[in-house]
């Protein structure tokens, strides 16, 4: 590059401005090595992730509906293949022989996997009492679900054909909760265990809609 001068002696030479030189950051290798271990501990979670998912197990699920308190057999159970299913917990296919003779402790429904706290060993019913299947309109019982072991009060709603104090006399009957299931239709299945002598009284007022259910006691 040339700049005139101003006495006219000619040009000179000016002088040039020399690149900038920009400096390039050391790696350093400890650094890199990290990056690279967490790159592959990556790739290591997810193949890990996927073989998980895609695991498959032999597993117990339900065939046929099983009442509750009913004993299992065989032919209640089917074998299926599941993936992923160690999560939920169901009953290998190979404990077939562990379930076979307890009973259902619950409503088994078709299509789902068993689980070891559906069965159970224990007697369901105590000293003196019977099982009862009572349905009943979404009125007559507690807003909140019933679970097994919660202590019910039935009592007897007034009879609209009774006059006098026999229209308002009342009877109460102590019960046991021991499944309760809920239909399509939005109705309630209770299944109780309830003293022998008082299965004929809540039958005949069960017939008549005339039962209300309060919790008393929950499990």
């Amino acid at each position: 590059m040339s700049l005139a001068t101003r006495n006219g002696t000619g040009s000179v030479d000016a002088p040039v401005t020399p690149p900038t030189v920009v400096r390039q950051r050391r790696v350093r290798p400890g650094l890199l090595g990290l990056a690279v271990l967490l790159i592959a501990l990556g790739g290591l979670g997810a193949a890990f992730a996927v073989t998980s998912v895609r695991a498959t197990g032999s597993y117990l699920a339900v065939a046929r509906p099983v009442e509750v308190g009913r004993e299992i057999s065989a032919a209640d159970l089917v074998s299926v293949q599941v993936a992923g299913g160690q999560g939920l917990r169901p009953v290998p296919a190979g404990r077939l022989d562990e379930v076979i003779g307890k009973r259902a402790a619950v409503a088994l429904v078709p299509g789902t996997l068993l689980t070891l706290g559906q069965v159970t060993d224990d007697p369901l019913l105590g000293p003196g009492q019977q099982q009862i299947a009572l349905g009943l309109k979404t009125a007559q019982v507690p807003a909140r679900e019933l679970h097994p072991g919660d202590k019910v009060l039935l009592v007897s709603t007034p009879d609209s054909n009774a006059t006098g104090d026999a229209a308002a006399a009342s009877t109460r009957f102590t019960a046991t909760v021991i499944d309760m299931v809920s239909p399509a239709n939005d109705d309630k299945v209770l299944y109780l265990a309830l003293l022998t002598r008082d299965v004929p009284a809540v039958v005949a007022l069960a017939a008549q809609e005339r039962l209300a259910v309060v919790l008393t006691e929950a499990a």
